[in-house]
């Protein structure tokens, strides 16, 4: 079995929760970033997982692109999505159900919020600025759900 996971990462964290989830995968597993510019052969991979982060409510346009791009392939394979946001509960839920296709969504072996992180060094002055002041934060708050990155991932395997 080969899986792909694809995201999309503005300051690292879906990043790394994306290689954290690679190491609890089985079989070989392919990380890839869309934003880079090479395309991705999908026939390959029996499981494709893709991921992204939440700003202002809103997934990357390069997460959104890809599902819409590969909307008929992704449909014939086992599938997983997740986000990475600073919500939780509801409010994440209502996130990850607004951010792939509804077709995509109702398909999904698993689907998920990974959690998030504030790290304001790596923001640039307009993102510290909002997150500052809706988060009422200036402080860097690393809040990554591992115990959601191992239910998603023990899901994708059993699949």
């Amino acid at each position: 079995m080969k899986t792909l996971i694809a995201y999309a990462s503005k300051y690292g964290c879906t990043e790394r929760c994306a290689s954290m989830l690679s190491e609890k995968l089985t079989g070989e597993v392919d990380l890839y970033n869309l934003k880079g510019a090479r395309a991705v052969d999908l026939s390959q991979y029996d499981k494709v997982i893709i991921g992204g982060s939440i700003y202002m409510g809103r997934i990357q346009k390069e997460v959104s692109e890809f599902c819409s791009k590969n909307l008929s392939r992704l449909m014939d394979k086992k599938t997983g999505f997740f986000i990475c946001c600073m919500r939780e509960g509801d409010i994440a839920e209502t996130e990850l159900n607004t951010s792939f296709p509804q077709e995509l969504l109702s398909n999904a072996v698993a689907k998920e919020y990974f959690g998030g992180e504030f790290i304001f060094k790596k923001m640039n002055a307009l993102d510290r600025f909002i997150v500052k002041k809706v988060s009422k934060t200036d402080k860097d708050i690393s809040n990554i759900l591992e115990d959601n990155i191992n239910r998603f991932s023990q899901l994708m395997n059993n699949a």
